[in-house]
């Protein structure tokens, strides 16, 4: 900041060449990385910065310290910038860049990675003189930048989204003034055990990384591991079982049966009932006709009424699960490799927030099998009562048989 208070105030007072000796001087005082600090203060180039501290360090050099004879250009001379001897030239390049907002769906780079070089050698083609890095300072000129995806777009929306996140709130505050539980049961993404490298950093001694494999190739032997976790609404507690076989329906209602189990009971000594939301597809889909049947599995088990809310097609990021728990476990072991099950347990179960979030966490080294089909008998067997509002979406499961939990 004070760099550039200083330019400000003498800039209009120096030439050409003062300007650079000045900037020179100044880069040169503070060393490494001065040329790029004066030209940022500035808004000088770095060459000029770079040619200005040369010419001083040069002077200070010579024992005899002769200022060389003062050499300065007039006004407007010098070489002219390519888009006033080019007056296309900025027009073709934007035409390149985004083909679709100027009118040219067809461009030969539409469907290519626009790297400078390329850019270069297709305005070359078009009878244009640039070079590579001439393109790459044009384009921030224009307000470009290297930039990735984001993931916003959901897709169509379903008529009744709303509706059905209104009935979901609505099923899950009257089951939290009976006091009953509400939980929210998702899959993670799978993940290597290994060596294998995690987005991320963590602290390590300083030049001593933790060595991985360049290469993400699955030993068939170790496998992955698979999270499913189960969410508590009310008390901020999360349960995640770590399969190592497939995630399948039974493996999602195991981790459910699990939670209850080791979590659930304790805290809901009197609970009747059970309030369960869901993505709409994947191993707790509501078309999958095996986590139907595992479902009144467990209510048969547990003795306890389940009601199932999906959530409408494209919403799964609005699972509470997905940033309540999931976000926090990826942090925890961000930049970490998980090299067994054991650890990607414990880094789990060691997850905590400053809001009081808990976790538990065990390995389920059950086997899970795919492929099972479910027959028509099962199904007419269920214990399911549909409710009136998109039943495909919102149903209950009540135990066939009364059992002690």
């Amino acid at each position: 900041m004070q760099l550039q208070q200083k330019f400000a105030a003498l800039a209009c007072f120096l030439d050409e060449r003062q300007q650079r000796l000045w900037a020179g001087a100044e880069a040169l005082v503070l060393g490494h990385g001065g040329v790029t600090t004066v030209a940022a203060a500035t808004g000088l180039s770095r060459p000029t910065v770079a040619a200005g501290r040369d010419e001083v360090r040069a002077f200070l050099d010579d024992p005899n310290r002769v200022p060389p004879p003062a050499i300065i250009r007039q006004p407007g001379a010098g070489r002219k910038p390519l888009t006033a001897t080019d007056p296309t030239l900025l027009t073709d390049l934007e035409r390149l860049v985004d083909p679709l907002s100027r009118g040219d769906p067809q461009s030969p780079l539409r469907w290519t990675c626009k790297s400078t070089a390329q850019l270069a050698e297709a305005l070359a083609e078009q009878g244009h003189t640039i070079s590579p890095r001439t393109v790459a300072q044009l384009l921030k000129d224009l307000g470009y930048s290297l930039q990735g995806t984001r993931k916003t777009l959901e897709g169509q929306d379903h008529p009744d989204r709303n509706a059905q996140f209104e009935h979901i709130n609505a099923q899950t505050e009257a089951f939290q003034r009976r006091g009953q539980p509400v939980i929210s049961v998702d899959a993670k993404k799978k993940e290597l055990i290994g060596p294998y490298q995690q987005q991320g950093q963590e602290w390590q001694p300083s030049g001593q990384p933790e060595a991985v494999n360049i290469y993400d190739f699955p030993d068939p032997k170790v496998g992955k591991g698979i999270p499913y976790g189960v969410f508590d609404w009310s008390r901020n507690a999360g349960w995640v079982s770590v399969g190592v076989d497939h995630e399948t329906a039974r493996f999602a209602v195991e981790s459910i049966r699990r939670w209850w189990l080791h979590m659930g009971r304790e805290v809901y000594p009197e609970a009747t009932e059970l309030l369960l939301t869901a993505d709409g597809g994947g191993s707790n889909g509501s078309r999958n006709r095996l986590w139907k049947v595992s479902v009144q599995e467990l209510a048969d088990e547990l003795g306890l009424a389940i009601t199932v809310c999906h959530f409408p097609p494209g919403t799964s990021k609005w699972n509470k699960i997905e940033h309540r728990l999931f976000n926090h476990i990826s942090m925890n072991w961000r930049g970490r490799p998980l090299t067994s099950h054991e650890v990607m347990v414990e880094l789990i179960g060691a997850t905590t927030t400053k809001e009081g979030l808990h976790i538990k966490a065990a390995l389920d080294k059950g086997t899970y099998p795919t492929g099972i089909r479910v027959r028509e008998e099962e199904m007419a067997a269920l214990n399911l009562e549909r409710a009136e509002f998109h039943g495909n979406w919102n149903y209950t499961i009540k135990p066939r048989v009364t059992t002690s939990r």
